[in-house]
């Protein structure tokens, strides 16, 4: 199920001046990410998946790891059009940023995967990015390097724990510590009135005004603080279409979600993106062709909303944007268990 069109106001309020729809109150981050019930997250379960997004040895070259796409330290992707996997091929899709994908209710620009600990068993199989055969193929690869299996039992007790869906739960409990709180918006709407200049608190106006809460949205700014976990909330890009952005970014050449749904009124309908951190990862959009965040604001005021924004009322709104980058955990390289020397056949 997909939730189509967002009514573009319901009703007005105010927030020290700001105006904002009350559906979608200025929230803050939450220091914490949500977990599922059947996959509480454990230090020990952490270690283990940081491990597991780092290792090369899932994809089939043994060459391409998460990281090599979601690069944790800088902005979560890879600053890439679309991303390159395997033998050098060139994915479809730019790669989304991995901070704060855990407060998504469903994983990739389609939708398709309900949870992280589902989008985690995508890549590995995918011809392009990591290229193995299978999910057996995969895990049976980590199997074969002994050093893991201590690093499994540490983190679902011990048996026969080396597993894919085990896997992919170590490495969605990793994933669910890439957040970024604290942002100058967060300490603002928390109460520190200083935390934003004045362009910002006017860029948090117009963002407001011009309607792009519609859509954007909740702590993380995509739309999915009140969707059931799985559901996705999704809207059609361009909403408007017509304009020259059209031809010139490529708009209209992805199906977006009909690409899962086989159904015509999916076509161009993407999962809403987070704002937070949007200095971070540069190109835009869900083919990577905007690459600077002034144009992609035009682009989206004119595209879903079909209005021309002032160069003014750009840089307000690119100001207040600014004011989402957050503060990043401190990441540092794991240290892998040892390759047995027949692992890797594969050039």
């Amino acid at each position: 199920m997909s939730i189509r069109f967002f009514p573009w106001f319901l009703g007005m309020a105010t927030l020290a001046g700001v105006a904002f729809a009350a559906d979608s109150q200025w929230q803050a981050l939450p220091e914490t990410a949500p977990a599922p019930a059947d996959n509480p997250t454990t230090e020990a379960k952490v270690t283990l998946g940081k491990m597991l997004y780092f290792d090369t040895r899932f994809s089939s070259t043994g060459n391409i790891s998460c990281f090599s796409c979601h690069n944790v330290m800088e902005g979560g992707d890879d600053h890439r059009p679309t991303s390159i996997g395997v033998h050098g091929q060139v994915g479809g899709r730019n790669a989304p940023t991995v901070w704060n994908a855990a407060f998504n209710s469903a994983q990739f620009w389609d939708g398709r995967a309900p949870s992280l600990e589902e989008q985690a068993k995508g890549p590995p199989t995918n011809p392009i990015e990591m290229g193995m055969q299978d999910l057996d193929a995969t895990i049976g690869r980590v199997k074969k390097i002994p050093g893991y299996k201590a690093h499994f039992e540490a983190a679902f007790g011990k048996g026969e724990v080396v597993t894919m869906d085990n896997a992919a739960k170590a490495i969605a409990a990793y994933e669910r510590t890439l957040i970024t709180p604290n942002s100058a918006y967060d300490r603002y709407v928390k109460g520190d009135k200083k935390a934003l200049t004045e362009q910002q608190v006017r860029g948090m106006e117009t963002f407001a005004k011009t309607g792009c809460t519609a859509c954007h949205s909740g702590p993380a700014f995509n739309g999915s603080q009140n969707m059931p976990a799985g559901q996705g909330f999704f809207m059609k890009f361009p909403t408007f279409p017509g304009s020259v952005y059209d031809t010139q970014y490529r708009l209209l050449e992805d199906k977006g979600r009909a690409d899962v749904t086989k159904k015509d009124e999916d076509k161009q309908m993407f999962r809403v993106q987070t704002l937070r951190n949007l200095a971070y990862t540069a190109p835009y959009f869900h083919n990577g062709s905007v690459k600077s965040l002034d144009e992609a604001v035009k682009v989206m005021a004119k595209a879903q909303l079909n209005k021309d924004l002032k160069d003014a009322e750009v840089k307000d709104i690119v100001a207040f944007l600014d004011a989402l980058n957050g503060e990043f955990p401190k990441q540092t390289m794991p240290m892998l268990p040892p390759t047995p020397g027949d692992l890797i056949t594969e050039n």
